[in-house]
């Protein structure tokens, strides 16, 4: 019986029109009823979360997020903090300089959810509009070196980034977490963080057993995640090492993949 479900949203959850299905929905409020824990698990702020907790009742005191792919875990309801990590403006610095010779852009969220950008561009932009929250324009090298940042992004379009990714020093490899978390997106977190690090301390609070939870996922940030459950879902639409570390692949984002393995495996319709 799994106890914990935790869930991607874009390109997961999330149909191609950013939308939960009346299936999936319908799907999730079963499972929440069978007294099983959902709970997002996004490389979203809060912020960009709130929208589909609201739709989907997750909102009290039990009911938990994960953001920030695994950099922040908190209860919804009174905001507790359950884990949470950042990084420093010091690490913004060394990275903008390294973006700046990839020829890619480079944007950062403060640990106040705020979307700060070294020099505009449309893929902050993007970013932007996902979350729906502003952007300002701040010269990085004046960050002070000690201000917390939550995550930094190198963004740009999917051709520019395959070339940034290629040719990224290898040393910013082991003094962070680097994951791909959408074609014109590589995040930059904590050493400590990322979405299985995040599950794992929920399911520890909550006295969950790794083979008790189901992670559900379609992109390079959810492998951590899908390394760590019980049982690992990748979607149809996912990258061949995503769906490489699926013990099910489930139907696309667009024909209800989430609601199909949920149905089959913890409801077992």
């Amino acid at each position: 019986m799994y106890k914990l479900i935790a869930i991607d949203m874009d390109g997961t959850l999330l149909n191609n029109a950013k939308q939960i299905s009346l299936r999936t929905y319908n799907t999730i409020q079963d499972a929440k009823s069978a007294g099983i824990k959902i709970v997002l698990a996004s490389g979203r702020p809060l912020e960009g979360l709130r929208p589909y907790l609201d739709y989907l009742g997750l909102t009290g005191d039990d009911d938990f997020v994960i953001s920030y792919n695994g950099s922040l875990v908190q209860r919804v309801g009174n905001g507790e903090v359950i884990h949470q990590t950042s990084l420093r403006g010091s690490d913004a610095k060394i990275l903008q300089k390294v973006a700046t010779q990839l020829d890619v852009f480079i944007h950062a969220f403060s640990t106040k959810g705020d979307l700060i950008t070294h020099q505009h561009n449309q893929w902050t932009d993007i970013e932007s509009l996902l979350n729906g929250i502003p952007v300002s324009e701040t010269d990085f090298q004046q960050i002070e070196d000690n201000d917390p940042l939550i995550k930094i992004m190198m963004v740009a379009g999917e051709t520019a980034l395959d070339n940034a990714i290629a040719n990224l020093p290898a040393a910013l490899r082991l003094d962070y977490t680097v994951v791909r978390s959408a074609p014109y997106f590589l995040e930059f977190l904590h050493l400590e963080s990322n979405k299985g690090v995040g599950v794992a301390h929920l399911a520890d609070i909550l006295g969950i057993a790794a083979e008790q939870v189901m992670c559900i996922g379609d992109a390079e940030n959810d492998h951590h995640m899908l390394k760590f459950a019980g049982l690992s879902v990748a979607m149809e639409n996912g990258s061949p090492e995503t769906k490489a570390l699926a013990d099910y692949i489930a139907p696309n984002n667009d024909q209800d993949g989430v609601a199909v393995a949920i149905e089959k495996h913890a409801l077992q319709k």
